[in-house]
């Protein structure tokens, strides 16, 4: 990370690690097309609260995080380079990566926060104790969040794998799990407890967000997670956007939708700032 010191709230960094995938490869190559489409002449940097998320006051973008090809150090990297983001006095959104990047991340905001909350956007609720043989796979990172101590209760929206070993792993760490029914309603999240915010993209419908390596049927359109986002009430402490495949793309339509939420996080996060 080169950028300066700066007084913006959030802290941009992408974290280009798929290392811990299963089927498919390519969400490392995710922080550069999201990028592309961020600073798209195609569109413009605003958000829909008003805020101009790219302006230098609102972020610093950090640029990738240089990742280790081996796994371990790869998540020792990641949770130094998150900490360095929160030694600055930033509040981090992390561009993935799979979804085993949510694990060091967590790691680094732990010590800061003896409470923290997190808010679940995924098709899958990733609550694996292992994936073929590896227990950071991007799989199981909630099973090794709770089991580490790093996290003190998950709000999962837009699950809709959940098969009997991860349901019995929700029952034993008290997840809450949304079901479709309740996707537009209230989020049962404490307001002060401090929040973290994993959205993975395949917690969208393939039809939105085509490009990701396990399409999932029947998920969020992009305006129900954007009114997801607008009805988050506790500060965020963090963010990260995971699991992003420019490989499984068509016409880079979900590295424009992954610019848009990235937007709105920045708003998201920029406001919590202070709280």
């Amino acid at each position: 990370m080169t950028a300066p010191r700066a007084p913006a709230p959030v802290g941009l960094l992408g974290l280009p690690w798929d290392g811990s995938s299963s089927f498919l490869r390519g969400p490392a190559r995710a922080p550069a097309a999201i990028r592309e489409a961020l600073h798209s002449g195609a569109s413009n940097s605003w958000t829909e609260r008003g805020l101009d998320a790219l302006a230098p006051e609102v972020l610093t973008d950090f640029g990738d995080l240089s990742v280790p090809e081996e796994a371990a150090p790869a998540r020792e990297a990641i949770r130094t380079g998150v900490a360095d983001l929160l030694e600055r006095g930033l509040r981090p959104l992390l561009l993935g990566g799979d979804h085993s990047v949510t694990v060091p991340v967590l790691r680094a905001l732990r010590p800061r926060y003896p409470k923290l909350q997190v808010l679940h956007i995924d098709a899958h609720p990733d609550l694996y104790p292992e994936y073929d043989g590896d227990p950071f796979s991007h799989a199981c990172p909630f099973t090794r969040a709770f089991e580490e101590g790093l996290v003190d209760s998950l709000v999962q929206v837009g699950i809709r794998t959940l098969n009997p070993v991860q349901r019995a792993m929700a029952k034993r760490f008290g997840v809450r799990i949304l079901p479709p029914e309740e996707w537009h309603g209230p989020l049962p999240l404490d307001p002060a407890t401090p929040l973290y915010l994993s959205f993975d993209l395949d917690g969208l419908d393939p039809a939105c967000a085509p490009g990701v390596s396990h399409r999932e049927p029947g998920g969020l359109s992009v305006r129900e997670a954007l009114a997801i986002l607008g009805r988050i009430a506790p500060p965020v402490v963090g963010a990260d956007l995971v699991e992003y495949n420019p490989g499984t793309d068509l016409g880079g339509m979900t590295a424009v939708v992954a610019a848009k939420l990235v937007k709105e996080m920045a708003a998201l996060l920029a406001g919590s700032a202070g709280r």
